[in-house]
């Protein structure tokens, strides 16, 4: 099987309320009409993002910033081949009030689901910005295989001023540890023999910067899992180009934020290495020169300013 991670970028869409439809009815009807009644957040990058997703090859993709089911259905039928190409589709509403969620699209039956986003922490708040959402798929011939999706707390700070990275870290530093917890919970205190890949969009590198420490070297460094894309040579690991931020002086970078870590025993019997997929990323992101998808623009149409992340794992 080929196992990717996605953060598709504000995976929305919208009622056109201005349209004069009666928001009850829209409701009531669901995406039947939905070219009177909805809308998609920047069709021409959506349809760039599918482009990208349909040329995967993908079998289970873990997906970040979709809005909910009904938009990810709605999607999957329109731009990916529908129920047919991929008959399982999970999202669960998570704590964002952006309404960005994790999800999952696969080929493979979704066998048992559960949603991390009523763990609290100390301070009596919910730990995960969006969810851990733990999943198990059933993939034939192989076994169960089960994923922990996440999208953890971004590094931008709630003022421009600040260093984001560094007024964010806590909120990583704890989610990192709740995601080993959520594991040891599932699979006993010491789960890197157990079938498990924790991945998704973590927010943060493992280099420290002039914007602050890393957050998540807690669990990228876990002894129960292997962080398979730091199977690539350092200068072939980035997943995301960041523009820079003038107010807090932080520059142009490119890094890694998205994170496939398989468990010990799952990353020794499948030493392959992971491909990252940058032809949906716009053309400002210069260090890129090969290939790019019909369409994508110097800021946007894009895919997503993240790029997929693909594994093979052929033994459990």
């Amino acid at each position: 099987m080929r196992l990717a991670t996605f953060n598709v970028e504000n995976l929305f869409t919208r009622f056109r309320f201005a349209r004069g439809v009666d928001p009850r009815r829209a409701t009531e009807e669901g995406f039947t009409s939905e070219d009177l009644r909805f809308r998609l957040e920047d069709p021409e990058s959506k349809r760039i993002t599918a482009d990208l997703l349909n040329g995967l090859d993908a079998d289970v993709i873990a997906l970040q910033e979709v809005e909910g089911l009904d938009t990810l259905k709605q999607f999957r039928d329109r731009f990916l081949g529908g129920r047919d190409a991929w008959p399982h589709a999970l999202v669960i509403d998570g704590n964002d009030q952006r309404r960005i969620d994790v999800g999952l699209l696969s080929r493979f039956p979704i066998v048992h689901a559960r949603s991390w986003q009523h763990l609290l922490g100390g301070d009596g708040q919910p730990v995960f910005d969006r969810d851990c959402l733990e999943a198990d798929v059933e993939v034939p011939g192989l076994g169960v295989l089960t994923l922990f999706v996440n999208h953890f707390k971004s590094m931008r700070a709630e003022t421009d001023d600040a260093p984001g990275r560094a007024v964010t870290r806590p909120r990583r530093v704890q989610q990192a540890r709740a995601v080993m917890d959520i594991v040891r919970r599932r699979f006993g205190d010491d789960p890197g023999d157990a079938p498990f890949v924790v991945l998704g969009d973590l927010n943060d590198h493992v280099v420290d910067d002039e914007q602050g420490r890393s957050g998540i070297l807690d669990l990228v460094r876990w002894d129960a899992v292997v962080p398979l894309v730091e199977r690539l040579p350092e200068r072939e690991r980035w997943t995301h180009y960041f523009q820079g931020h003038a107010p807090s002086n932080a520059p142009p970078a490119y890094r890694q934020l998205d994170h496939v870590l398989a468990s010990r025993r799952l990353a020794a019997l499948n030493p392959g290495l992971p491909t990252i997929d940058r032809r949906g990323q716009p053309k400002r992101a210069e260090a890129w020169d090969g290939e790019r998808l019909t369409g994508v623009g110097w800021h946007r149409p894009k895919a997503s300013d993240h790029c997929p992340v693909v594994v093979a794992i052929d033994r459990l």
